[in-house]
């Protein structure tokens, strides 16, 4: 059986599943099934290490009693599992609180045509062909002069897809595939050792960067790091490596969350419409990006989704909002809403990123008496509420504008919204992650070290 003779039996799953909860007396159900297959293996010090392969297929049923809802989950799509699933939803259902807001997607919302996003490839790499990639990375990592150990390699490839249902006339269905290659190791001995790794997912297998490069990137980078030293705590600029700039737009993804703004919970609850970066600063979601990690043709509700600049010339233009939030808001989903089978849709980005300035990374860097570099970042150091920032980190100092020495066992600290204010991106945006950002530099922030 094909990868589209699955769907297909899928979306006609799915399909009945809400044609169920209608006829035991739910106004409105929708179902989604998300299904994978992945197969993935490591090495380490040359030998084969491990071999895993899964195999899921769940599916997701939510109903509507007036304003009253309910989800409940089964991987199990038999006839009558689906007759008592829905059974027990709408009875679950009737005893929920009532919620206003909950409920599908207008169908004037919902998307009828939608673009092939070349989401999917069909290699079917086997468990020999993952780990020659993975030992040819490892052993270009540990050619690599200063290297003592290694914490492994490892290759995957994962197929799947989502099929969608709703009562309210959307049923669609996508399907993706990723490959990933990653390779960690360690340089030095004893208690001057340091650790580093390179990695790559991508949606083609033939987009995979060269195992040699993977692994000789990481050799390199930890070998980088030996000698690294303390600093006196300062006020100084800092420049976010792209491996870690990116997390910069994940925590303004979490601020603008529909969510978090409608709970009054967002640093920016107050911000749309304002200035939050710097004049011709633009940040960009989007979901139809070919090939894209977080690409997606429709949203978790079936809504239609768009290509949308979330900052506009340095101005919040855009909540990211699914359609409960929207209603809490007193506005219209932006197509946002994400889904798993176990709750109801939330807002998320896709394929977010800050676009890249005009200056390279080495001129961002050029006039920094003295400043951090940051490569790697530790702990979980932001509050949403109030925007303070404070994370764990490791890197390198800047002096006279050249990097100079590495650095650990720091702390960076500031508030989002001064970093915001105060970043300037440079010239080398790649497309490497779902949310992506090139070399950044953020002014004025602390830090403190002996």
């Amino acid at each position: 059986m094909t990868a589209a003779d699955v769907q297909d039996r899928l979306t006609d799953v799915a399909a009945r599943a809400i044609g169920r909860a209608r006829a035991l007396g739910a106004d409105a159900a929708d179902a989604v099934i998300v299904e994978s297959t992945s197969l993935s293996v490591t090495c380490r010090l040359g030998r084969r290490e491990e071999v895993e392969r899964s195999e899921t297929r769940d599916m997701g049923l939510r109903v509507f009693v007036g304003d009253r809802h309910a989800t409940v989950s089964t991987n199990d799509f038999s006839t009558d599992t689906l007759d008592a699933l829905a059974r027990r939803a709408v009875a679950m259902a009737r005893a929920a609180p009532e919620d206003p807001y909950a409920g599908l997607a207008p169908p004037e919302r919902l998307a009828r045509h939608w673009p092939d996003l070349d989401l999917f490839d069909d290699s079917e790499p086997d468990a020999e062909v993952l780990l020659a990639l993975a030992l040819e990375a490892e052993e270009a990592a540990r050619a690599v002069a200063g290297i003592t150990n290694s914490l492994g390699a490892s290759a995957s490839a994962s197929r799947g897809g989502i099929v969608l249902a709703t009562t309210n006339g959307f049923l669609g269905a996508s399907r993706s595939s990723g490959f990933s290659l990653s390779c960690a190791v360690v340089a030095g001995e004893g208690t001057a050792m340091e650790r580093d790794h390179d990695s790559v997912t991508t949606r083609h297998f033939a987009d995979l960067r060269p195992p040699a490069d993977i692994g000789r990137t990481a050799g390199e980078r930890a070998v980088r790091r030996l000698g690294a030293r303390k600093v006196a705590s300062a006020r100084v600029p800092v420049v976010y490596d792209p491996r870690v700039s990116r997390g910069l737009l994940g925590h303004l993804a979490g601020a603008i969350s529909g969510a978090a703004v409608a709970r009054g919970t967002s640093f920016l609850k107050d911000a749309m419409g304002t200035r939050v970066m710097a004049d011709g600063m633009t940040v960009i979601d989007d979901p139809h990006r070919p090939r894209g990690l977080s690409s997606r043709p429709f949203d978790g509700e079936g809504v239609a989704t768009s290509r949308m600049e979330v900052v506009c010339d340095g101005r919040l233009a855009t909540w990211l909002l699914d359609c409960r939030s929207a209603r809490q808001l007193g506005l219209e989903t932006t197509g946002h809403a994400s889904r798993g089978i176990g709750g109801p849709p939330s807002p998320a980005p896709s394929n977010l990123y800050l676009a890249p300035g005009t200056m390279g990374p080495e001129d961002l860097v050029a006039d920094i008496a003295s400043g951090f570099y940051v490569t790697d970042l530790m702990g979980m150091g932001a509050n949403l509420v109030t925007g303070d920032y404070s994370r764990g980190a490791a890197g390198f100092w800047i002096e006279n504008g050249e990097i100079a020495w590495p650095v650990s066992e720091v702390t960076i600290a500031g508030n989002l919204k001064d970093m915001f204010l105060n970043l300037v991106p440079a010239n080398d945006l790649e497309f490497r992650y779902g949310i992506n950002a090139p070399t950044v530099r953020v002014e004025g922030m602390t830090v403190a070290g002996t």
